[in-house]
């Protein structure tokens, strides 16, 4: 039997991996380290807020030979998601007009996971045809994995000040994804020196104060988990803050300096669907259930649910400036199914009450 020259094989995966449209890929061990420590600290203080499968793994998190017993190396991948050249404008434009909109900009196409996850698949199928002994498998944002973690230690980037991985040539908009495997294959130098410098306009500029400290996001403030992860009601201090961001938010990277390198994917795939990137904000609110489950077919934005949309959609119209059609469009769902929307709605029309008798404009 032959022995495996692992040098040659990694460079052939980090080929492979560019020719299936993956923009890096580097390799690791399984060793976690600090990063394992500054995890459980975030856990230990609650910043994960409801996210209680954040926990239900324990060690298996940051321990990836425990998670997938026999794993020796684990190769890391990124894939560019912003979708065209012009989207940073676009976004910036939803962001300013409160009655639009605004989703975050990696969820406007089709759903990142399976994608990713196919791409993965292929790329680990074409290393098991190299070398018959190889195990594995692959996740993208689907199991307790330390993502970030694992691609800092593979070399794709520094963990920033908004916990988001960031590469120097690309800024942050990208997926990661992960195959573990069996093979000892050689390990790529960890992206060791951070770039954030004195900068702190992530941890300024974000609208509901999220972080603690650089690298230290408290989730329960966030308007991704707001907007995503949280069922029920949405605390009521943190609304107003919410301006007109439905699902997720993209603030802490728009600011970020380093997204001027960020290059349009490739990806037909990622193209912003029916005009998720410009749409107003009474248009999705008269959405009916089927209509919604139809649109966000084959979208991340299905996982928040409906009761969800139209509870977050409440909250930003409460936010727009006051009209006769925004009022009339909230009235309409005060008698709606969901204990949960009709809440958020009536907040929504007491706050623009009281934002009109401070002087707001009403057509």
């Amino acid at each position: 039997m032959s022995q495996i020259d692992y040098i040659s094989l990694a460079k052939n995966i980090k080929s492979w991996a560019l020719e299936l449209g993956f923009q890096q890929c580097g390799i690791t061990d399984v060793d976690l380290g600090e990063h394992a420590e500054h995890f459980q600290q975030w856990l230990a203080k609650g910043y994960h807020g409801t996210m209680s499968y954040m926990e239900t793994h324990g060690s298996k998190r940051y321990r990836p030979d425990e998670l997938v017993p026999g794993t020796l190396r684990v190769i890391s991948l990124r894939m560019d998601y912003w979708p065209e050249q012009d989207q940073a404008k676009n976004a910036e434009a939803a962001l300013s007009e409160d009655q639009t909109a605004y989703v975050s900009r990696y969820t406007l196409g089709r759903d990142y996971h399976k994608l990713i996850r196919k791409r993965l698949a292929h790329l680990a199928e074409r290393i098991t045809q190299k070398i018959d002994s190889s195990q594995y498998r692959v996740f993208v944002d689907s199991a307790p994995v330390l993502e970030r973690a694992l691609a800092q230690k593979a070399g794709l980037g520094w963990i920033g000040k908004n916990t988001l991985l960031i590469n120097p040539k690309a800024g942050s908009y990208f997926f990661l994804g992960e195959i573990f495997t069996n093979l000892s294959l050689p390990i790529d130098e960890p992206f060791d020196s951070h770039h954030c410098g004195s900068c702190s306009s992530c941890l300024d500029l974000c609208p509901t104060n999220a972080f603690v400290g650089p690298q230290v996001l408290d989730a329960r403030r966030c308007i991704s988990y707001l907007t995503i992860e949280l069922k029920g009601a949405i605390p009521e201090d943190l609304r107003p803050l919410m301006g007109n961001r439905i699902f997720g938010c993209d603030d802490c990277q728009m600011v970020c300096p380093w997204n001027k390198f960020n290059h349009p994917s490739r990806e037909e795939d990622f193209t912003p669907r029916h005009q998720l990137d410009s749409s107003q904000l009474i248009e999705l609110f008269h959405w009916t259930e089927e209509e919604f489950l139809e649109k966000t077919q084959g979208s991340a934005i299905r996982r928040t649910g409906y009761e969800s949309w139209l509870r977050n959609i409440a909250v930003a119209l409460g936010n727009a400036t006051p009209s006769r059609e925004v009022e009339v469009a909230l009235k309409a769902k005060l008698d709606h199914p969901s204990e949960i929307v009709r809440e958020h709605v009536t907040w929504a029309l007491n706050h623009l009450r009281k934002r009109s008798s401070l002087g707001m404009t009403t057509d």
